[in-house]
């Protein structure tokens, strides 16, 4: 068997002259494109892609995303996103990824938490024990990596106790 990647990194993308807003970057909407066209590869790799909804009638809905802007990006930027299986479990999957400059800095972080959904309802259901075993041994191979320090942030403005 051949070693799974840890983490799963996408090909490379760059940044489309249509997403540069009028302070001259990356309009924050279009992290999320970059962030959702990467989940899409890593979704292929683990068997949930258009075939999968096609032949199997499964997909994968989000549930929650938190995405933290790091560093701006520009026009024409090269850039690739680190996806990072945290956890899942029956129903869900757990992804940590991270939008980076092809020279390596970090731009963006996205957190989020996917649904495995079968379109005859739609409604939430197990994943397929083969697609299961997919997910587990990402997971596993993931697991080598240090834990996101970004991991599990929350909005809001902290204060100070008086």
């Amino acid at each position: 068997m051949t070693a799974l990647p840890a983490p799963y990194i996408s090909p490379a993308m760059t940044v489309e002259d249509a997403w540069i807003d009028y302070n001259g970057h990356l309009n924050m909407a279009y992290y999320h494109v970059l962030f959702d066209r990467s989940v899409d590869y890593l979704f292929e790799a683990l068997g949930l892609g258009e075939t999968y909804r096609e032949k199997r009638g499964g997909t994968t809905y989000a549930a929650e995303v938190h995405v933290c802007y790091v560093r701006e990006l520009h026009r024409g930027a090269p850039v690739v996103v680190w996806n990072q299986v945290i956890d899942h479990d029956a129903k869900r999957l757990h992804v940590y990824q991270e939008l980076r400059h092809a020279d390596g800095w970090l731009a963006a972080t996205s957190e989020s938490l996917t649904l495995h959904v079968h379109t005859s309802g739609p409604k939430v259901s197990p994943f397929p024990a083969d697609i299961l075993g997919k997910i587990a041994a990402m997971q596993n191979a993931h697991a080598v990596l240090p834990k996101p320090d970004r991991i599990g942030r929350a909005v809001g403005i902290p204060r100070r106790s008086s």
